[in-house]
């Protein structure tokens, strides 16, 4: 699973969240974003209002909180999501184990032009930073 701060980057980036079903994401505050959620016809459910999407909790959670705005939540993608996001610009992923058992994991990438490459110990973070490049790239 990508960390809040790269899902932060990402999302500073211009990456923006529709949520859906099995979508994990955490409420964008200090003190509370330490709690992953998911997005689930069972727990959590979307609610589009005028005013903006909601994020409605069904009683099941240990605090009392009925709803958050979508705005005020952080998405975390899941590396599927990520390799999908990073379109024709994904080459490939790598796993890579070295001694005394620790894997790495490399996602090579099309970036501005240039073959990259994107390492480390999770592929979703792998895959994060090869897709906050991109879209850095994008924009530039």
């Amino acid at each position: 699973m990508i960390t809040v701060d790269l899902a932060r980057t990402l999302r500073d980036a211009g990456l923006r969240w529709h949520p859906t079903t099995g979508d994990r994401f955490v409420i964008d505050k200090p003190g509370v974003d330490e709690d992953v959620y998911t997005v689930s016809e069972m727990t959590v459910e979307r609610h589009d209002h005028p005013s903006g999407v909601e994020l409605g909790f069904n009683g099941t959670t240990e605090w009392a909180l009925d709803s958050v705005a979508a705005a005020e939540s952080l998405w975390l993608p899941r590396e599927d999501q990520l390799r999908e996001l990073l379109g024709p610009a994904f080459g490939s992923l790598t796993r890579t184990v070295e001694r005394d058992d620790h894997v790495t994991w490399t996602v090579a990438a099309r970036v501005d032009g240039a073959d990259r490459t994107f390492t480390a110990a999770d592929s979703a973070v792998a895959y994060g930073e090869a897709l906050a490049a991109y879209i850095a790239a994008a924009l530039d």
